[in-house]
């Protein structure tokens, strides 16, 4: 039940990926940004053909294929297949947390493969000049994964009792 869980999970977060781009490209593509919030969240429409934040823009297109869209496709099977093997050890936030993980990796890769290496980001988040980069649905997955699993890994190390030293 867990991996079936684990893989709707993952497909369903993919999807919000995809749809999120689509709608992206059919409504901010060549238009203006749209602000919401004072200008708290901007949305605008950028194609991005390095890794966060354009690092690695300027690679040629055989180094980014390969850096950008393959190596991080085999560790995310690797990492897929570690979880599989070990998912009656994990708990709800832990799998929830690789799901996302996952699912927002291939999310970009899919992008990346599909489109000649760019990715759509569509998102922005700051106040005044102190802005974050522009993301995507699947740059979100990845980055609350992690948060879930430094959770994961800090619940864990409340739960486990205090081992006296014997001296």
């Amino acid at each position: 039940m867990k991996i079936i869980l684990f893989c709707i999970t993952s497909v369903i977060f993919i999807g919000c990926d995809r749809i999120t781009k689509n709608l992206a490209k059919e409504h901010l593509m060549y238009h203006e940004p749209i602000s919401y919030l004072h200008n708290t969240v901007r949305l605008e429409y950028v194609e991005n053909t390095g890794a966060a934040l354009s690092l690695g823009d300027q690679l040629s297109k055989p180094v980014s294929f390969w850096l950008l869209s393959v190596v991080p496709l085999v560790c995310l099977l690797v990492l897929a297949g570690y979880v599989l093997a070990k998912i009656n050890t994990y708990n709800s936030l832990k799998l929830f947390s690789f799901a996302l993980i996952i699912s927002g990796g291939l999310g970009n890769i899919i992008d990346r493969l599909m489109f000649d290496r760019h990715v759509t980001d569509f998102m922005n988040v700051g106040i005044s000049n102190f802005r974050t980069g522009i993301f995507n649905v699947a740059d979100m997955c990845v980055t609350a994964g992690v948060i879930g699993l430094l959770l994961s890994l800090r619940e864990k190390r409340d739960i486990e009792p205090e081992t006296e030293q014997i001296g």
